[in-house]
């Protein structure tokens, strides 16, 4: 989803070619698939070239924000004399990925051995990524149409009255949170369940929740590299602790689709038995915390990411200078971002 993979490559290894005809070809790429995921969200058929118009307003907002925050770790990482790659942007069918992308990553190609060039490179991206989702969620807000614009989508909730909040629904977080408190009564605010129909909307969540990825404290994302400056080896505790926390979650959602699928009569004697036996005691914990049994859903595929590609501990550096205080100020700030943005949920079916 947008990362900075460091690499161990010697500072006086020869700098490769950058290879700009694949950064421009997967560039087109992404802003293509952008735009069929844009007509996806406006409820066309993507696969009609005639539709990808619909979607020009989602690409064009969605491919600012990834290159911000791309080029935000490119252009530090120049400023510190770092080569790195220019960024490389990954395509995915709407199909597969409702959002068109996986997002992009660059690559560090010299070593990195201080805590302060580590923490400019890792934490410019998600800064730049951030101010650039305020800025479109604050445009989005301003020329968002009133509710007739949703009712010109879906004409049965005009003749009801009532927007229902059942179906796909965007998950929440703290800063949608503050932002509809801010607004109270005096503006219409679509539900979390509609607001993928709303280009600036769709492309600044999606923007947040990426940020908050990115910030999570692994090995080689964006969190791992700003809280591995900040704090040193014990990065490598936290990281730790924060994996088997998303483990539990995974597990206990888990838990929630066999209560599910022993919901449904059988004959079979040993899932009578599971029905008798073990699914009391299932139901009686969902229903005093269901939503500890409904977060593991996203991070199970994260758990797997996590420990197969971006690892957990951060790599050792080096040098042990610590951060000055203005770069701790700014690191504790980034950490703030997270909480922010992060949606517990992300994406989930209300029944």
């Amino acid at each position: 989803m947008g990362y900075t993979r460091i690499e161990g490559v010697t500072e006086t290894a020869p700098r490769p070619q950058q290879r700009i005809v694949l950064h421009i070809v997967l560039f087109a790429a992404t802003f293509l698939t952008c735009m069929m995921a844009g007509a996806q969200w406006a409820m066309l058929d993507p696969f009609q070239i005639e539709h990808w118009s619909a979607g020009l307003t989602y690409a064009i907002l969605l491919m600012t924000f990834l290159s911000a925050h791309e080029f935000g770790h490119y252009i530090a990482a120049r400023i510190h004399g770092v080569d790195a790659t220019l960024p490389f942007f990954i395509p995915v069918p709407s199909s597969l990925m409702p959002f068109g992308t996986f997002g992009a990553l660059i690559k560090t190609r010299s070593r990195i051995t201080s805590r302060k060039v580590l923490f400019d490179i890792g934490v410019a991206g998600p800064l730049a990524g951030f101010a650039v989702c305020l800025v479109i969620l604050v445009v989005g807000v301003i020329t968002l149409p009133g509710v007739e614009s949703l009712y010109a989508i879906h004409p049965e909730f005009q003749r009801t009255g009532v927007v229902p909040t059942s179906g796909m629904t965007f998950g929440d977080n703290l800063l949608f949170m503050i932002g509809r408190a801010a607004i109270g009564s005096s503006l219409w605010l679509p539900p979390m369940n509609e607001i993928y129909h709303y280009p600036f909307l769709c492309a600044g969540w999606f923007g947040l929740f990426v940020t908050a990825l990115n910030m999570l404290p692994f090995g080689q994302l964006d969190g791992g590299h700003v809280l591995y400056a900040l704090i040193g080896r014990r990065q490598w505790r936290v990281a730790r602790l924060l994996w088997w926390t998303l483990f539990v979650f995974a597990i206990l959602w888990m838990l929630n689709i066999i209560h599910q699928l022993l919901l449904e009569p059988s004959p079979d004697a040993w899932v009578i038995w599971l029905q008798m036996r073990i699914d009391p005691f299932l139901s009686e914990a969902i229903n005093r915390a269901p939503l500890l049994f409904e977060l593991g859903e996203v991070w199970v595929f994260w758990l797997i990411m996590v420990r197969v590609f971006i690892k957990t501990d951060h790599p050792e550096l080096t040098d042990p200078q610590p951060l000055d205080r203005g770069r701790t100020v700014v690191g504790w700030v980034s950490i703030v971002i997270l909480v922010l943005c992060l949606s517990p949920r992300a994406i989930y079916i209300v029944p």
